[in-house]
């Protein structure tokens, strides 16, 4: 019994860290998606003077547990591309723009203050 007992404590401390740490290593392919988007707008711009309008110039990423979205603003001048999450990953928002600012706008743990992409919540990833 001693060793029963002394499993399901492991077993409950253990399980909320895995499932954080599996929930977390989806995240960065959407922020990966999010920056080659950004790369291929930049190229856009260079070859056109423009990121796009009405839509954005560039073809979005396919990204797992994410969906990727883009709105172009300023006569093609600037731009907002937005990562989403879905099914587990809902509650988990990431946004860049033509300056380069990330920005993540929603997580489960809280927002850091500032422009930055965190994936665990109130701190900012370096």
């Amino acid at each position: 019994m001693v060793v029963v007992a002394v499993v399901a404590i492991l077993a409950s401390v253990a399980m909320p860290n895995y499932t954080a740490y599996v929930q977390r290593s989806k995240v960065p392919p959407a922020l990966d998606g999010l920056s080659s988007f950004a790369t291929r707008m930049e190229q856009r711009y260079q070859d056109t003077g423009s990121y796009g309008s009405p839509a954005c110039g560039a073809t979005l990423p396919t990204v797992a547990n994410f969906t990727i979205t883009c709105t172009s603003s300023a006569a093609g001048q600037a731009y907002t591309a937005t990562a989403d999450g879905s099914g587990t990953m809902a509650g988990f928002r990431y946004s860049i723009n033509q300056t380069g600012t990330r920005t993540t706008l929603a997580h489960p743990k809280g927002v850091p203050a500032g422009s930055c992409w965190s994936t665990k919540g109130k701190v900012c990833d370096t």
